[in-house]
């Protein structure tokens, strides 16, 4: 929202939120009934592509997105070192509607201008009558339109929203106010109309104007460099009728310099080009490797949890991913395609994610599997050269700590990590799988008068952990499964023997463990409360009972570049396991925490607390 938002700032479908689409229904029944009425054969071309084009225009950007936050995320390229935080997120998260207005705009114009209905689908007349218009009155018109945005009147009730991002991202180019929108549209229809009404329209100029449009503003909004030099070393003149997106980046940082579109010849005719505009283009198109001091490994999970990358859509990324919107199931389709296609060709983990606390520099990889595939017998080799190639890379970077996420630390697959370390005695990177800070999560969450819990399995390290915790300090652990308890009975030392109890019966308030299924939950007394100890949620399916979250922890304010929920979690809020990774590079500690090793729980407790990782309240 602009700082005093003026007239006609607010989209007229806004109100209906996620169902704005449905402002489409008139002209789908319309189309409904012209079919029912009149056939297929009646569907004239240009009436046919309206959709086709503007399904393409959603993809055309998603790609624009996801691409974006590959190359920001890996920072080789970067242009505006800062974070970007949830409320920009937020804002830009109505992208789509200048596509719905566009929609909109083509099904009056077809209604209202009967020679669009006889329009070829090229036109190459048409075509170079566009660019004309386009290079002449389009350009020289945003241009002064642009600089009129930046007075104080019209930029604090309009322009002002756009500029609130100030490290753009592809969307940041088509996120303003509505009446900005409707001036903008107004322009963009010079190059389209004009061919039409002198008889030289045609489809595919139109489709490829509106992508040229979307092509540049995508481009010259993302925050990284990529136009290589030599395209203006071979076309000099280039530079006067192609920005870069560094070009574009110094108008939201500077804001009174390099007003033009997309073609900067009105900046050097008025004077307004940025005078560090090559510096900067050179400076971050050559860019730096950036060496991370952590790297978190994780794996997708679901076939859904593709959009819930940064990679992915952003406003799912933005939230849990147990909160699901109702168009997911339209994209289910590319759910399916993109786990076939990161099966079969997916060789190696890839970055989706950057961040930052202090001077400490983060990174995310993720390994490109699911959760059904840690679970195949057949897949555990192929996944652990995966991960072993993630470790071996980043230990070749001189990354400091390598924290294993989710099934990456499965026992069953590497023993927790120790697979690796054994194979490759001299890692430099040390290897965190984070159970030691998971477990104090999990002993800080029980209530301090607590004398009894019931254990459901055992055989997990943090679940080991916990009961031999709890027995040194008295509290009783009851449990009913006779193997974990005899695996359990032989660790303990004879001092805290009694205070594990193997019994079918008993039934205490406080229940902990991996896996607590529906039947252990359905026989818990009633105002039970379940705290899980793995890094996957449990199934509620009480209401009268209390479940705790997954061993997480509030990330400190101080931690940047932080928009997306990791999985399950709400927003700020990371796994233990994760965060154990940070604070093991952060308090610089040279030793592995894998296989049956474990940190000192109350030692990485307070370091945790001492970093500004604070404890999550319950759900």
């Amino acid at each position: 929202m602009a700082a005093q938002p003026g007239p006609l700032t607010q989209w007229p479908w806004h109100w209906m939120g996620s169902f704005k689409y449905l402002v489409f229904a008139p002209a789908a029944l319309h189309t409904a009934h012209r079919v029912v009425t009149s056939g297929w054969g009646d569907m004239d071309t240009a009436y046919a592509a309206m959709l086709p084009a503007l399904l393409l225009r959603m993809i055309h950007n998603q790609i624009w997105i996801s691409l974006s936050h590959h190359q920001t995320a890996r920072r080789k390229h970067i242009i505006v070192d800062r974070g970007l935080e949830f409320e920009q997120v937020d804002r830009e998260r109505s992208w789509d509607d200048q596509i719905i207005l566009s929609g909109l705009f083509f099904y009056l114009g077809y209604a209202a201008i009967p020679s669009t209905r006889f329009m070829p689908m090229w036109e190459t007349k048409g075509a170079i009558i566009m660019a004309l218009l386009h290079i002449g009155p389009v350009e020289f018109l945003y241009y002064w339109f642009h600089r009129a945005l930046h007075h104080h009147f019209l930029y604090s009730r309009y322009h002002s929203h756009h500029h609130a991002s100030i490290v753009t991202e592809p969307i940041t180019s088509v996120v303003h106010p509505f009446a900005e929108i409707l001036a903008y549209f107004l322009l963009f229809s010079i190059p389209m109309l004009i061919p039409i009404f002198m008889g030289y329209g045609s489809i595919l100029g139109i489709v490829l104007y509106l992508a040229y449009i979307d092509f540049m503003n995508n481009m010259g909004h993302c925050n990284f460099e990529m136009l290589p030099k030599w395209i203006f070393q071979v076309f000099p003149p280039l530079k006067y009728l192609m920005y870069t997106p560094s070009y574009h980046s110094l108008h939201h940082t500077q804001f009174r310099t390099n007003y033009s579109l997309f073609m900067p010849f009105y900046d050097y005719i008025y004077n307004t080009m940025d005078k560090s505009t090559d510096e900067l283009y050179e400076r971050t198109l050559i860019g730096k490797e950036e060496t991370p001091d952590v790297v978190h490994l994780t794996h997708m999970t679901t076939l859904q949890s593709t959009y819930h990358l940064r990679v992915g859509i952003a406003s799912i990324a933005s939230k849990p991913s147990d909160n699901p919107v109702w168009y997911m199931w339209m994209i289910w389709p590319m759910a399916w395609l993109s786990m076939v296609l990161a099966w079969v060709y997916g060789s190696a983990a890839f970055v989706v994610e950057s961040l930052k606390l202090k001077k400490f520099k983060m990174q995310t990889w993720v390994i490109p599997r699911y959760n059904f595939q840690y679970g195949l017998i057949r897949e555990r080799e192929s996944i652990n050269k995966l991960i072993e190639m993630a470790i071996l890379d980043a230990d070749g970077r001189g990354v400091k700590v390598f924290s294993l996420g989710l099934l990456n630390q499965a026992k069953q697959l590497n023993g927790s990590g120790e697979l690796f370390t054994h194979k490759y005695s001299k890692l430099g990177v040390r290897l965190v799988d984070g159970s030691g800070l998971a477990t104090a999560v999990v002993l800080k969450s029980i209530p301090s008068d607590t004398k009894r819990v019931f254990l459901c399995g055992g055989s997990s390290k943090v679940e080991q952990a916990i009961a031999t915790a709890l027995c040194e300090r008295g509290v009783q652990v009851i449990m009913n499964q006779k193997k974990e308890y005899d695996m359990l009975k032989l660790r303990l030392p004879d001092t805290s023997i009694a205070y594990l109890k193997f019994s079918s019966d008993e039934t205490p308030q406080i229940w902990i463990g991996d896996i607590i299924d529906d039947k252990q939950q359905m026989g818990a007394p009633k105002g039970a409360t379940f705290i899980p100890t793995s890094q996957f949620p449990l199934k509620k399916i009480r209401k009268d009972c209390t479940y705790l979250s997954n061993p997480a922890m509030k990330i400190p304010e101080a931690m940047q570049n932080v928009h997306t929920c990791e999985n399950w979690l709400p927003r700020r809020v990371m796994s233990a396991w994760r965060v154990a990774g940070m604070v093991h590079a952060l308090e610089g500690w040279d030793m592995h925490e894998c296989g049956d090793d474990m940190m000192d729980i109350e030692k990485v407790w307070s370091a945790a607390v001492k970093h500004g990782f604070t404890p999550l309240s319950k759900e």
